[in-house]
């Protein structure tokens, strides 16, 4: 097979600027912090609600400096509605839903989380500031999604 100069040229800059173009994604990725997922555990989710740590969704404290939150998303919501946790502390968030795909991502921060119905998924985050960060739910989870959302209230310790 014969390739002309041209070819050759074109095919070496395709080539090489496919491995920058990777190459700077990959060390964006990991200097952020992004991993991938991986681990989960798995739920049946028509027992959501009978499963511990699902029983009792809500904020508890691990030790002096961790936390964790426990949530459900399930039809246009979370469960708890309301979430308050100290600044400066790892807060560990625990996640999975009852009926469809939804996520949990807090505005202005890393955390985005999949609730994958059937899976929990877990990722921690440490709050700087104190104040109020607002959840959103990115995945469309049927007619009522643009009213699912909650506030988590980070407060001075």
């Amino acid at each position: 097979m014969h390739f002309h100069k041209y070819e050759k040229i074109w095919l070496i800059f395709g080539i090489l600027s496919l491995a920058v173009f990777l190459s700077i994604v990959g060390f964006t990725a990991f200097a952020h912090g992004h991993e991938p997922a991986g681990g989960m555990d798995i739920i049946d989710p028509e027992k959501v609600n009978e499963t511990a740590p699902f029983n009792k969704p809500g904020v508890r404290q691990i030790d002096e400096n961790r936390y964790e939150v426990v949530v459900v998303a399930q039809a246009f919501g979370y469960d708890p509605s309301e979430i308050k946790v100290p600044a400066g502390k790892e807060i560990i968030f625990t996640l999975t839903s009852t009926d469809v795909v939804h996520s949990f991502t807090i505005d202005n921060t890393k955390v985005n989380m999949m609730a994958v119905p059937g899976r929990i998924t877990h990722k921690s985050y440490t709050f700087d500031k104190p104040g109020k960060y607002l959840v959103l739910c990115n995945e469309y989870c049927g007619t009522g999604h643009h009213f699912m959302s909650t506030e988590i209230e980070v407060y001075e310790p």
